[in-house]
């Protein structure tokens, strides 16, 4: 397994973990006054994994991705991840991530200088958006802890 893919599965592990110990009984309310509840940054995490599935699994197989980026607030909104139990979006959440750390896992370690744009963004490597991904999951991690 390569580094990446070692400190990708770890941080994976990590998160989860935090989730799993957040009581679930504050999940419904606001990280922030005006601000998404824990649920639907819950949410957002797990779209961000829908998101980046697309985006690793192609630039792996075709050397390259370009694809667009995503209404954050529509697709949180559309979920309903506000009405669903905080037990049911951890399921969802660990299911998504354990589908990224097997295909993260998988990756030759010549494709991680796949070169990515999404939306407007400037091109960034597989690598990149791989190890940035942890660094967004951490982002809401601490917004959900707040």
């Amino acid at each position: 397994m390569t580094k990446t893919a070692t400190d990708f599965s770890q941080g994976c592990t990590e998160i989860r973990a935090a989730l799993t110990a957040f009581p679930a009984e504050t999940a419904h309310t606001l990280y922030r006054p005006g601000g998404w509840t824990r649920k639907q940054v819950l949410g957002h995490m797990i779209d961000s994994a829908a998101n980046n599935h697309q985006r690793f699994v192609r630039a792996a197989l075709e050397g390259h991705y370009s694809g667009p980026g995503y209404e954050q607030e529509g697709w949180v909104e559309i979920h309903g991840y506000a009405e669903l139990p905080w037990e049911t979006l951890l399921e969802m959440w660990a299911g998504a991530h354990g589908m990224l750390q097997r295909v993260v896992g998988r990756i030759p370690e010549e494709r991680f200088g796949a070169m990515c744009v999404v939306g407007d963004g400037a091109p960034v490597t597989l690598q990149f958006l791989i190890e940035d991904y942890i660094v967004h999951q951490r982002h809401h991690l601490a917004q959900i802890l707040s």
